[in-house]
């Protein structure tokens, strides 16, 4: 007896319809899932267009966050910086770069609000000095120097163009960049602000983040890396290597 009756619950189990069967799954899978399809279906009513609007929404949001607080898109405005860069160039611009105890070292290339230092306008230099170093223009052979250290600048100085027009020898205060542009025939950058309120320096605050990339035009796209003359410059007392 007792094995029939085991038979026969068995053959009730198993005889039982399958939409039965799936739907018991369902439930016991369901309510997170449905929690959030239901929030999803609550959102899509408020927006005309239902879902596909507020698909479109979320991705906009995104890319606004994204934007603002990690890579910003920047557009060369001027040939400031040829031929490094180009009038029109797209740069991406890494705005975590600076932000986890990490400062600018000599060599990048950095977007800057200058405000109150350079014009009302953001602006996109290379560092040269950091706080505390020694920069000047030139030396007896007509090149940088920066901690007594020539700088040979020829990968990315603009072809013809000298190290500097205008004599410099100036002190980097702490906390701040001497920035200039590559193409220094038609660059305004710290050389042109020296008599102006901070010495043409810019402040570290004021550094929006680091120009990575190249991003548009395709033909363009490479990475903005940090030329290697700038790493055999010695430290001065208090700056950065």
């Amino acid at each position: 007896m007792d094995t029939e009756a085991r038979q026969h619950g068995e053959r009730d189990r198993s005889s039982r319809p399958s939409d039965e069967l799936s739907e018991e799954i369902s439930d016991t899978e369901g309510p997170e899932g449905r929690s959030r399809s239901a929030w999803v279906d609550r959102g899509a009513a408020w927006v005309p267009g239902g879902r596909y609007t507020l698909t479109a929404l979320i991705c906009l949001l995104f890319l606004a966050l994204f934007s603002n607080f990690v890579m910003q898109p920047f557009q060369i405005p001027s040939s400031s910086m040829a031929r490094s860069l180009r009038i029109g160039d797209r740069v991406l611009v890494n705005k975590l770069a600076y932000r986890f105890g990490s400062e600018p070292q000599r060599g990048d290339v950095v977007v800057f609000d200058g405000t109150g230092y350079f014009g009302n306008a953001d602006y996109i230099k290379r560092v040269v000095g950091v706080g505390g170093d020694r920069v000047v223009c030139c030396d007896q052979q007509g090149r940088l120097e920066v901690n007594g250290r020539w700088v040979d600048e020829s990968s990315f100085l603009h072809p013809g163009d000298s190290p500097s027009n205008v004599p410099f020898d100036v002190v980097v205060p702490e906390d701040t960049l001497f920035l200039l542009g590559d193409h220094r025939g038609d660059s305004s950058d710290s050389r042109d602000h020296l008599g102006s309120p901070g010495g043409g320096m810019i402040p570290l605050d004021a550094v929006i983040g680091r120009a990575d990339w190249i991003a548009w035009p395709a033909d363009h796209w490479t990475r903005l890396d940090r030329p290697d003359v700038y790493a055999r410059v010695p430290a001065s007392g208090g700056a950065h290597g």
